[in-house]
């Protein structure tokens, strides 16, 4: 797999919901390459951190184009906000590595948290395309915040009950569990960090097979500036980096603490 690193044109740059956007960009060489869990490192504007890219989730591929989602929380989101289409932007990818949805399991859980859900429709539709069973739980601060397109089976908690079930969108997992059975499940979470730790714990004292997807801090994206190590659990090393082991992992294999950046 090829890594492309170029300037390219966006085609579209709209709000889909408070405060998150998705961006477009044209490019058949990744549009070729990209698999779903896999993420871009994008030099936002020459102004700002001329040499700081930051990572980006794929949100989806449609024909030759590229979509990623972002919210807006500082410099980098805000100089991405102002792309219009005819815009370039510096675009190095893919990198990382791909959700393991094609290790044999029966149900796919997608577990959403926030952002979170920006690597999910790419994933959604990889699954739908091989005619895989999937329920998503998506969790958000309220209503106004929900992100729902591209996904499917779609269940919404958030934090003010504004939408869908009132609580953390892991309560809202385990009381649909609780009434429903599931053959062979595997989760798949992407999300903050106490999300996270929570779907690992969850998943754990159900034996339900789980992959996290982390978010972190990747100046490089290539594994050079370590400046994203999540712990293993056991192993000859005791990191591992998000950037070129992630950022999926199994949840068996990490340990999660309150301080990773995500």
């Amino acid at each position: 797999m090829a890594v492309i690193n170029a300037d390219l044109r966006v085609t579209a740059n709209e709000l889909i919901a408070e405060e998150t956007w998705a961006l477009r960009f044209q490019s058949p060489e990744l549009a070729a390459q990209l698999r779903p869990g896999q993420f871009l490192n994008i030099l936002t504007s020459d102004q700002i951190d001329p040499l700081l890219r930051r990572p980006y989730s794929i949100s989806n591929v449609i024909g030759d184009e590229c979509e990623i989602m972002y919210s807006l929380v500082g410099k980098g989101t805000h100089a991405l906000a102002r792309k219009r289409p005819g815009d370039t932007l510096g675009v190095l990818g893919p990198l990382g590595n791909t959700f393991g949805y094609e290790k044999p399991f029966g149900t796919a859980i997608i577990v959403a948290g926030g952002i979170g859900v920006a690597p999910f429709p790419f994933l959604t539709r990889e699954l739908q395309q091989r005619e895989i069973p999937l329920i998503t739980f998506l969790g958000a601060r309220n209503a106004a915040r929900v992100v729902a397109r591209g996904l499917a089976n779609l269940h919404v908690a958030t934090d003010d009950g504004s939408e869908g079930y009132h609580g953390t969108v892991i309560a809202a997992l385990d009381a649909y569990l609780a009434m429903h059975s599931i053959a062979a499940p595997m989760i798949f979470a992407c999300g903050p960090n106490p999300m996270l730790k929570a779907a690992q714990q969850f998943a754990r004292e159900r034996g339900i097979a789980c992959e996290l997807s982390l978010e972190s801090e990747m100046a490089c994206g290539i594994g050079i500036c370590q400046g994203c190590p999540v712990e293993r659990h056991q192993g000859e090393r005791k990191y591992a980096l998000v950037c070129t082991e992630g950022p999926c992992f199994d949840s068996n294999d990490i340990l999660l603490h309150e301080h990773h950046h995500a």
